[in-house]
């Protein structure tokens, strides 16, 4: 259907040109069905929308591994507390890592932790100290991993989103204790 042939007979000449054209076209203008008119808006609220969904997913993705990493660090502080914690100055050698366990020892154990699982092991700090217990163990000040004293693993990470609209870096820590049982 020709939309002219919509057009009143009054505005139409026979030839084609009338003295009303501008109306014509104002007049077609209201005729025409709203889809349309909105041309194109179709295609930039989905440009919109896709942009933010992707945002969002990059957010989720960035912020699970965020979550990862820190479960890691909290993971290998209790790993490497445990591991020396059964080191003490009364391990009988059986064990593998050596005995009693120093603090390079530790270190060399989280290192090992943290490889192979996707994180940088250059990243990742281990700082261990042998601390005296609340009931101040007289052997604890002479002696530091002595059996009954306690052994304190603190684990640090860089972590670095991967995605440039996230903050950047920042060092997520964990720290672990327990009683020396060797």
């Amino acid at each position: 259907m020709n939309r002219s042939s919509r057009l009143p007979t009054s505005f139409c000449s026979p030839n084609g040109s009338s003295r009303f054209a501008p109306f014509q076209r104002e007049l077609r203008k209201l005729l025409l069905p709203a889809r349309a008119r909105e041309r194109g808006s179709t295609m930039l609220e989905s440009a919109v929308m896709i942009s933010v969904l992707l945002v969002m997913l990059f957010g989720v993705i960035g912020f699970g591994n965020a979550l990862y990493t820190y479960h890691f660090v909290s993971n290998t502080a209790r790993e490497a507390t445990r591991w020396a914690s059964v080191r003490g100055s009364a391990c009988t050698g059986g064990l593998s890592g050596g005995c009693p366990a120093a603090g390079t020892d530790v270190t060399a154990y989280v290192q090992s932790l943290s490889t192979g699982i996707g994180l940088d092991p250059t990243k990742v700090t281990t700082t261990t100290t042998w601390v005296a217990p609340p009931n101040n163990l007289p052997i604890c000040n002479s002696q530091p991993n002595s059996p009954g004293c306690v052994v304190q693993v603190q684990v640090q990470y860089s972590f670095q989103f991967l995605f440039p609209l996230l903050p950047s870096g920042f060092t997520m820590q964990s720290t672990s204790q327990m009683v020396i049982s060797q």
